[in-house]
């Protein structure tokens, strides 16, 4: 086994958090469990970690919890145009290579296999008209999305990472100083992708910008906050969202808030149980959604609607709708002390 093809392995009992590390580490995006001896035992994805997450498994829970433990898998003789076709045809993205006793040896991806140059035509909306109050005095001369982290704003940031992921189509939602960001961004051309402006002339709420939309989209529509930091796989977000087959997708964050005190239950006046300074795990909105193009639709003619006033009307009318675990970095902007952390997150390449 080759250092490279090391990096991606893990041991069974190896937590899920540095199944989670080595997958942000890699372009392949997999990892792979063995043994001691080299033999493969599974791999993990992205959807398994955040499946293994929904089930109630925790970051530091064995990753022989979440791993497929019947991968699909090739001998070093394989034929790699039938390779090829087999991976097209059953979407697979990754075929680890075995020899003759099970030990893994190597790695094929699609993209070894057949260059894939097509664009993402899904659009992106991105909210960055918010007043920024608790960021000033930085945002009374400067809108919150164009505050320097590193070397360029933040917003700058976002635009790249989706256009890493190759998304081409933008629409950036706009309020306050509205022009700043636009003289910035312009049409997008020094990006190589196109962008267009929402402008709200009035607050229209975190969801309202999506009623200026020129038309109804035709495929699904990532909607971001404007005031993020993180390595979300957007790709990966599409893909989960087609699967659960759903009309709008969170994205969510693990929260944990640990109580100070020991927590005494209590029954018929009486001591039951101490549990003391007890650990309460909560997912939160992390603020980019996916939204069908008929929920997008249903805004038109809105004047104001939040996100989650939209998911409250779905989940009221029993619609389908589904959570996306964020365990890539993420950080919301929305404090000064929290733009002090990004901006040293990204000077020590903890961001990355």
């Amino acid at each position: 086994m080759t250092t490279e093809i090391k990096t991606l392995c893990i041991g069974p009992n190896g937590h899920i958090a540095d199944a989670a590390k080595i997958l942000e580490a890699n372009i392949q995006k997999i990892c792979f469990v063995v043994d001691n001896d080299d033999v493969l035992l599974g791999t993990i994805t992205d959807g398994d970690i955040r499946r293994g997450l929904l089930k109630g498994n925790a970051f530091d829970a064995p990753a022989k919890n979440i791993m497929n433990a019947s991968p699909r898998t090739f001998t070093e003789d394989h034929d790699r145009s039938a390779l090829r076709t087999m991976m097209l045809d059953q979407g697979i993205l990754h075929v680890p290579i075995i020899d003759e006793h099970q030990h893994f040896i190597g790695l094929v991806t699609l993209d070894e296999l057949m260059l894939d140059e097509s664009h993402n035509d899904n659009w992106v909306v991105l909210m960055a008209g918010g007043l920024g109050e608790r960021l000033r005095p930085l945002t009374e001369k400067t809108p919150k999305p164009l505050l320097q982290i590193g070397e360029k704003p933040l917003l700058q940031s976002i635009l790249e990472s989706f256009i890493e992921q190759k998304f081409r189509n933008f629409y950036i939602a706009v309020n306050y100083r509205a022009e700043d960001i636009k003289n910035y961004f312009g049409d997008g051309s020094a990006w190589n992708v196109n962008i267009q402006y929402l402008e709200e002339k009035e607050r229209m709420g975190t969801a309202g910008a999506l009623a200026l939309l020129p038309a109804t989209p035709t495929r699904p529509v990532i909607v971001m906050n404007g005031d993020l930091v993180t390595r979300t796989s957007f790709t990966e977000l599409l893909k989960f969202h087609d699967e659960q087959k759903s009309s709008a997708t969170m994205c969510v964050r693990e929260y944990d808030f640990q109580v100070p005190f020991g927590v005494i239950s209590i029954e018929d006046n009486r001591i039951t149980s101490i549990d003391e300074k007890p650990i309460h795990r909560f997912f939160v909105n992390a603020g980019i959604y996916v939204l069908e193009p008929e929920i997008v639709a249903a805004t038109s003619g809105t004047s104001r609607i939040d996100m989650t006033q939209i998911f409250d009307c779905l989940v009221a009318e029993d619609d389908a709708t589904a959570v996306f675990p964020i365990h890539e970095y993420w950080l919301d902007i929305g404090r000064l002390d929290d733009l002090e952390r990004a901006k040293s997150d990204v000077k020590e390449g903890h961001n990355k």
